[in-house]
């Protein structure tokens, strides 16, 4: 079964954070920067406080007039945050992604992140997992090795 920890092995550890006191237009650069669809929100002792999504923007900002240069992303940020560890299986995330209709999971070790999988991630490593398994039934069946 394909973990978290798998997963961020492959894909690397890299974290993209940003400080709550930070302007929204200042996360959305990072997340255009990195091509990443959400933002870790960390305080100064770089513990987690929040998450920001393009979702967050949208809804935010956006529809209620705001402009992104002068708002703080602490004041749209989604603070309770859904983390996991990285012990965590992909058919877990899956589910846990699906029931609170999340497409980032910060992924935390001792209270601190250390990678976010995506809900793309999630996806490519079920598919690679099927594919796997499909493999290894034909090779049983054909008798092939």
């Amino acid at each position: 079964m394909t973990t978290v920890r798998d997963l961020l092995n492959a894909k690397g550890r890299q974290v993209h954070a940003i400080a709550p006191e930070a302007t929204v237009f200042d996360a959305l650069k990072l997340m255009a920067d990195r091509n990443i669809g959400a933002v870790l929100v960390v305080d100064r002792e770089e513990r987690l406080v929040g998450i920001l999504s393009e979702r967050d923007y949208a809804r935010k900002v956006v529809l209620h007039g705001h402009t992104s240069r002068e708002t703080p992303v602490s004041a749209i940020m989604t603070g309770s945050v859904v983390c996991i560890p990285s012990e965590t299986t992909i058919d877990e995330c899956m589910g846990l992604m699906t029931v609170r209709h999340i497409r980032h999971l910060p992924v935390t070790e001792n209270g601190r992140p250390v990678g976010m999988v995506s809900i793309g991630d999630i996806g490519r490593a079920m598919i690679e997992n099927q594919g796997f398994v499909i493999d290894q039934l034909e090779r049983y069946i054909t008798g092939v090795r």
